[in-house]
Formats: C-alpha cells, structure tokens, sequence
C-alpha cells in the first residue's frame, strides 16, 4: 500500500491520505481484513503530522471504510467489501456514458437527481 499526497495542493492533507486508502479500497489493492500501517508510521514515512493521519482514518471509519481498535490500529471494514463491486459499476457507467456521448457533468447531474432528497423544501409558486 502507498498512500500518495501532493504538498502543493489545495487539499488538506488528511483529505488526501483518506482519498489514498479509499481509492486502494475500492480497486480492491486493499480487502476487508487488510490492517493499515499505524497513524504513526504514516506521519513519519510523509513527514506529516500524526493528527493529521488520525484524522484521515477518522474520516474513513466515519465512513465505514475501517475499523479502529485500540491496540489493534486501522483495519479495513468487512462493510467496504460491497463498494469495490459498486466501484465497478461506477467504471462501467461512466465508459457506456462516454460511449454514449455524455459529458462526465451531464452523468453527474443524472447521478444527483436519482438520490433521494428527504431534505427537499418545495417552492411555492
């Protein structure tokens, strides 16, 4: 496992640490069970802070990506199992819509709008 950031960019860098491990999730490099390196090797081997990297496996076990256990560090959840069948899906998608002619924007709009919206205020005329 690599986990990949940029300094220059404007993303904060836990953002990138944690798009690091779901993208190694997704494409199935990482599988339920796997055991991440310790928050502490991660700061170390990026020259990062080590709150910085809790915060990244934070953001992933608010995901259901993994699982943290004291003593036992960051594990990938059995509940990321499904996402690399969705993530297959996704890829799917996105090549017949390319196939199509459909803009990635065009394919994001239709995604939006087919997620539910219990949120949704309705206008008055």
């Amino acid at each position: 496992m690599l986990i990949r950031i940029e300094a220059n960019s404007s993303r904060p860098l836990f953002e990138q640490v944690a798009a690091s491990v779901r993208a190694d999730i997704l494409t199935g490099v990482l599988a339920p069970g796997d055991r991440l390196p310790s928050a502490r090797e991660v700061a170390e081997a990026l020259d990062i802070n080590l709150h910085t990297v809790l915060h990244a496996y934070q953001q992933l076990r608010d995901e259901r990506l993994v699982d943290l256990r004291r003593g036992r560090g960051a594990v990938v959840a059995a509940s990321a199992a499904p996402l690399v069948d969705l993530a297959k899906d996704i890829a799917d998608l996105v090549a017949r819509a390319g196939v199509l002619g459909v803009s990635a924007e065009t394919l994001a709009a239709i995604v939006t709008s087919a997620v539910p919206r219990n949120d949704r205020v309705e206008e008055l005329p």
